[in-house]
């Protein structure tokens, strides 16, 4: 009888916890939500400052890389389209959520990473705003001004992450993908150029 009764007040103490807890996630997840969309949309500023407001749009073609593409923003000034962003996320080293601004004619206008969970040593380095690389320049501020028709091949069109090789061909890879689907999607709507790896 003992066993029992230990038993049903166990269960009880685990169904009060598990209440409590969806509870709790209930109430903080509309939170935590805003909080990562007002960061988004901050960022947006950054990664694309010649725009002055962004829509998500939805029927991309995301194409054949292995990372995922979680949201395509079409950047405008006043009315006019002026280039896309692009949010990605796949692996690095472990994984990374950047996202990756280019215009019209297919150059980069920035990239800023959104999370990055690599090795704390070498592979943090690459959101590092202290870490310049040997332009002065940090390792994601390299990249604006590119043009994406070039490519992105570590130690040849960008400067890659000493002691971190994997963590510069994932963020290479990234870009890649990223910038593939927004030009093919700014192509085909509004007449950007084509651009393919």
């Amino acid at each position: 009888m003992k066993t029992i009764k230990l038993g049903l007040i166990l269960a009880a103490y685990a169904v009060a916890s598990c209440f409590c807890l969806a509870l709790i996630n209930n109430i903080t997840s509309p939170v935590i939500a805003k909080n990562k969309a007002g960061k988004v949309a901050d960022i947006l500023k950054v990664v694309f400052a010649d725009a002055d407001s962004f829509e998500q749009v939805s029927d991309f073609k995301a194409g054949d890389g292995a990372a995922v593409i979680d949201a395509l923003y079409i950047a405008k000034k006043g009315k006019n389209v002026s280039g896309a962003v692009t949010q990605i996320t796949g692996a690095t080293y472990d994984k990374a959520t950047i996202l990756v601004g280019q215009d019209l004619k297919g150059t980069v206008t920035g990239v800023q990473f959104l999370e990055l969970s690599d090795s704390p040593g070498f592979g943090q380095k690459a959101r590092d705003p202290a870490f310049k690389v040997s332009s002065g320049k940090t390792f994601y501020e390299q990249f604006t001004g590119k043009k994406v028709k070039d490519g992105f091949v570590p130690g040849t069109t960008f400067e890659a992450i000493s002691g971190s090789s994997i963590t510069s061909k994932g963020v290479a890879a990234l870009l890649s993908q990223a910038t593939i689907t927004a030009g093919t999607y700014l192509s085909e709507k509004y007449g950007g150029e084509a651009v393919g790896n």
